[in-house]
């Protein structure tokens, strides 16, 4: 990946002065103040705008040899940069070009340590770096704390069914409204986590850079603090089904690494308000570069997927099910609509466990053959285990098909083997021009920086759990852009085109609905970060309606530059999105009716035409209804944006010649 050199880097050795024990830190605007304090023990506190956010918090990590580094630190210099660059994203999730500024602290110490602090303007950062020689240490434990200055309040990750304490877990997670005084030491959850200040700040805790190294969680400890906390390495499970683990044995320590590298950071995003939330790059920017030396091939898109609607096609001549003529089917579709690819989801490979051979329905080379002929690619679905197993045998195969990615899914844990699978999982792809979308999958920790053919990962309460359930609403939805969004893409899987108000919606498997408007899911296209992005329903039911279908079809998955307009977690969000010379808007609200004012002055300077999909005037009953609507602006108006009960809006700007 690119990176061009705005202004130098400033390196600044300084001389040991034995009584200085606080080392402070500012970011570039220098509203984010870092205070680092070395006495007997290694703590940082974080200040934005002069509001305590953080309150000194220990720094420590346990090696296996009985050093604690962080413990009696033995400062021997201090060095300090300045960095102001941009970065060319190979794959543009928000922007093509990221601004990266930040101020660096770096605290090296007795014993070959040492601790390196970041200060950006959004967020601040600290990780461990070892020079321990070429040896294989042991990490027993990592002491991460957060004591909060504040009672603030979180939008707390929470199961439908609370995780083991193996920190077994899908990562998808619905959020509960709640003070962090009331999280209890025996609840913990995946990252981020979502953190509001009394005075309104917010703060999202997360991870960037994580590599041979376990997840991070969180516990609540019954007060104002929270506590990280990471699963062990596993030395003994055993299969339950095709894809579930008992764990059987844990070892006393959470990782065996190299001695002599760099450890994942510890990242707190801070913005003044939640809209910033929508804009940060904070994970990605702390994250290694793109290593892979050719990125041409790498193509994000659209994908017609099959098993939300469970293949459950009509209005045809055939059998549907799946069979090679019903995956033609999907591929003729997809080549209707300028979509770029399929998914071949769970069930086209003999077994679950066999993904060396098709199920006898699927003729592979037939569909590749086919698919090709319409510019059309397949993705093909795996069991992480299975792939695991047969990872280049597997992958050679579907190469040798013409297959374009895999999706792998159901890994459900997040320990150091876990994390090592999915760099193996990215680099082994990458080396056959395969694309990768993990599901069943923890955050992203900037992998798809590193290997940008990791093209989006789940890790999200995502709407195929409207199949079997109601926690998918549109409360939910105006939620996670402003948590899980911000660590990374997000395979939410939007298109739903039955869609439901409260008091109709049930879950259906076989011919599922979504809670909220037509429209809620339209904008879902403009507002959901994924460069790989689902129409996820029946082709059947979109060929019903060419012009709803067409429209959604045209907005892009990668963008040029996002600006956040307006939002509030769990209420309401409003972004405009810019690719090329087009303009993109989509607005959402949870189930109360909303009325935005959207101030266009972020436009260039041109007059443009904006085609708009909007919610209809029965929408509040009959959650299908919309309208389309076409008129000209200019970046001197301002746009009114009703949106119903659960509804959306969205619309796409183009200027006029």
């Amino acid at each position: 990946m690119m990176q061009r050199l705005l202004t130098g880097i400033c390196l600044i050795i300084a001389p040991i002065i034995a009584r200085a024990t606080d080392y402070d830190l500012l970011s570039p605007d220098k509203k984010i103040a870092v205070k680092v304090q070395v006495t007997n023990t290694l703590q940082w506190s974080v200040a934005y705008n002069n509001e305590a956010l953080l309150l000194p918090s220990t720094i420590r990590m346990q090696l296996g040899d009985g050093q604690v580094l962080g413990q009696s630190p033995v400062l021997k210099k201090q060095q300090r940069n300045t960095v102001n660059q941009v970065i060319d994203a190979v794959v543009p999730v928000k922007y093509k070009h990221i601004a990266e500024q930040y101020n660096e602290l770096r605290l090296s110490f007795k014993g070959n340590y040492s601790v390196c602090f970041r200060a950006y303007n959004d967020g601040v950062a600290y990780r461990f770096e070892t020079a321990l020689g070429n040896k294989e240490v042991t990490v027993t434990n990592e002491t991460v704390q957060y004591q909060l200055a504040d009672d603030d309040h979180s939008w707390w990750p929470m199961e439908s069914h609370r995780p083991s304490p193996t920190f077994q877990s899908h990562y998808e997670y619905k959020f509960d409204d709640t003070s962090v005084a009331r999280i209890s030491d025996k609840l913990y959850a995946g990252l981020p986590v979502y953190l509001s200040t009394p005075k309104g700040t917010k703060m999202l805790i997360t991870e960037a850079d994580l590599y041979d190294y376990p997840n991070q969680f969180v516990f609540g400890t019954n007060g104002n603090a929270l506590n990280g906390q990471f699963p062990p390495v596993i030395l003994r499970d055993s299969l339950v089904g095709d894809r579930g683990a008992k764990i059987l044995e844990n070892a006393p320590y959470i990782a065996k690494t190299k001695g002599t590298r760099s450890y994942p950071w510890r990242t707190i995003v801070i913005s003044p308000d939640d809209k910033g939330l929508l804009e940060t790059e904070l994970v990605y920017k702390l994250s290694t570069p793109n290593v892979l030396p050719n990125t041409a091939w790498i193509k994000p898109g659209k994908v017609s997927w099959d098993w939300w609607n469970a293949n459950n096609v009509y209005n045809v001549d055939f059998r549907a099910g799946i069979n090679t003529t019903t995956y033609k089917y999907y591929i003729d579709f997809a080549a209707q609509y300028g979509l770029e690819y399929i998914i071949l989801d769970e069930g086209w490979t003999r077994t679950t466990l066999d993904i060396l051979h098709s199920t006898p329905q699927v003729d592979m080379p037939e569909l590749a053959r086919y698919a090709k002929s319409k510019n059309v690619g397949i993705i093909l679905w795996v069991l992480w285990n299975a792939l695991d197993a047969h990872m280049d045998e597997a992958l050679d195969l579907y190469a040798s098909w013409g297959v374009k990615g895999i999706k792998v899914d159901f890994m459900q844990r997040g320990e150091q083997y876990m994390v090592n699978f999915y760099e193996r999982t990215a680099a082994a792809c990458a080396k056959r021009e395969l694309l990768v979308d993990f599901h069943g999958a923890y955050k992203p920790v900037g992998l798809n920086r590193k290997y940008p053919n990791v093209i989006s990962y789940e890790g999200v309460k995502g709407l195929e759990n409207s199949k079997g359930g109601r926690e998918v609403t549109p409360g939910h939805d105006v939620t996670i852009p402003f948590i899980r969004m911000a660590a990374g893409p997000m395979d939410y899987t939007p298109g739903a085109m039955l869609n439901a108000n409260k008091h109709n919606f049930r879950p259906v498997f076989s011919e599922p609905m979504s809670q909220g408007t037509r429209c809620h899911q339209a904008a879902m296209y403009v507002v959901y970060e994924s460069p790989l992005q689902m129409l996820c329903d029946n082709p059947s039911n979109y060929l019903k309606e060419p012009d709803y279908t067409k429209f959604i079809s045209r907005v892009p998955t990668t963008w040029d530059t996002t600006v956040a307009l307006q939002g509030k977690a769990g209420e309401y969000v409003a972004i405009a999105r810019k690719k090329g010379a087009t303009w993109y808007i989509g607005a959402m609200t949870n189930w109360d009716a909303r009325h935005l004012d959207l101030d266009l002055r972020f436009l260039d300077g041109q007059h443009y035409k904006m085609e708009i999909v909007q919610d209809g005037i029965n929408a509040d009953e009959h959650a299908a209804d919309y309208r389309f609507e076409q008129k000209a602006v200019t970046p001197a108006d301002h746009v009114s944006v009703q949106m119903s009960q659960g509804g959306g809006w969205m619309a796409i700007l183009t200027p006029e010649q």
